[in-house]
Order: C-alpha cells, then structure tokens, then sequence
C-alpha cells in the first residue's frame, strides 16, 4: 500500500465517512477482485468499531477517478477521520494488510 495526498469529504463519496477511518473502493461491474474485495473490507469496518465502507463505481464517477488518480480496479483508498488519504492499494487487497493500514488511519 502506498500513500497519496488525497483529501475527500461525504459530498464527493456520496456517503458519511466513518468516525475514526473510512475505506473508500473503487470498482468496475466485470471485476471479479472487486468483489472479493468487497467482502473483505465490509467484514474489517464491521469489526473495528467507526469505520466506514464506501464503493464507488469508477465507471460511473470518472470524475472522481480522475480526481484521485485511479488507474485500475480494485482501488482501495484508506481515510482517516478527516478524509485524508493515509494509504492505497491496488489490487485485492488481504484482511492482514487492510487491517494494519488502518492502524495508520486511527
């Protein structure tokens, strides 16, 4: 997972970001990791208490792709409670390793 400088707030997501972090998932309707992604990380904000995910179409809102430089699906972008980019992936991304960047986030 990397880090970019990206700064994103509810009106941009569409959705409330979480209290401590928010996960926020780029996905295509054809992607088969996007799906398992998915999973993953709705399982990890259920566990850890004010954590929030969101899934954006990046079909739908190229602009906000454009925006935070998404170049392939799955994307997972990990907020802080401020809605400051901490980390990003790239790829389907283990529980392990959502976990841990969210310990950067909170």
């Amino acid at each position: 997972m990397t880090v970019g400088e990206t700064t994103l707030d509810a009106g941009q997501l569409g959705a409330e970001l979480g209290e401590r972090a928010t996960l926020v998932q780029f996905s295509s309707a054809f992607c088969a990791p996007c799906r398992a992604t998915r999973r993953v990380l709705a399982e990890v904000a259920a566990m850890v208490p004010g954590v929030a995910h969101i899934e954006i179409d990046a079909e739908a809102r190229l602009d906000l792709v454009r925006q935070v430089g998404v170049v392939k699906t799955p994307t997972v972008l990990v907020l802080d409670g401020r809605g400051r980019e901490v980390r990003r992936a790239a790829g389907q991304p283990r529980r392990a390793d959502v976990i841990a960047a969210l310990g950067q986030a909170v």
